[in-house]
């Protein structure tokens, strides 16, 4: 189980596979060097919190769930169950969560995990915070290496159930490139979400 989570009222979390950019989000919404990027999948294995205790919010980067190299399934298990209890045992002072995934990859990753019997990770997680009264904001990260930007992100709406065209949901997908420093879209999602839950003390932060 995940320990030491910091006492806070209001929470955001980044959930989403492993490599997709999390934590280099993360770095860019708190201005922080400290956490762990790597090329290697699965280097985020204990959430990482970064808080301002005087507004008592945190964001925490969840671990990364999904195919990891080199790691054996039963770990990626462990690691999905840990995620999901988490955010159950949370739920309450989550405010929001970031989904954030591979604009390059997304599509071919859920049309490959789809079938009769099972629902891709994503699409799932996406489904699973909705469930328990958590708005998602779905971070299309790496949009650079994307050509058909519309088309795909037509494409992803399609895939979580929202019907395109994407542009009538830009509360919910954000197109952003997180290594460039572009999260515009997100960061005016967070300020939205703030405002929504009467927190205007932490639009400084977006």
């Amino acid at each position: 189980m995940f320990q030491n989570r910091p006492d806070r009222d209001t929470e955001i979390v980044l959930v989403g596979r492993s490599n997709v950019g999390k934590s280099t989000l993360m770095r860019l919404l708190t201005g922080h060097k400290k956490f762990n990027t790597g090329k290697k999948p699965g280097v985020t294995r204990q959430p990482n919190h970064f808080d301002w205790a005087p507004e008592s919010f945190m964001i925490t980067d969840l671990p990364g769930f999904g195919f990891m190299s080199g790691v054996d399934e039963d770990h990626r298990e462990e690691i999905k169950t840990n995620i999901v209890h988490y955010i159950e045992e949370n739920a309450d002072n989550i405010m929001l969560g970031v989904l954030v995934v591979d604009g390059k990859s997304v599509i071919d990753i859920i049309d490959r995990h789809t079938t009769d019997e099972t629902i891709p990770h994503d699409v799932e997680m996406f489904y699973f915070l909705r469930e328990l009264g958590i708005p998602v904001v779905v971070a299309v990260n790496k949009m650079d290496k994307v050509d058909d930007k519309d088309e795909r992100l037509n494409d992803l709406a399609d895939r979580l159930g929202l019907a395109p065209p994407w542009k009538q949901w830009q509360d919910v997908i954000c197109p952003i490139t997180a290594k460039r420093g572009n999260i515009d879209t997100l960061n005016e999602a967070l300020r939205e979400h703030a405002h929504a839950n009467k927190r205007d003390d932490l639009l400084k932060f977006f």
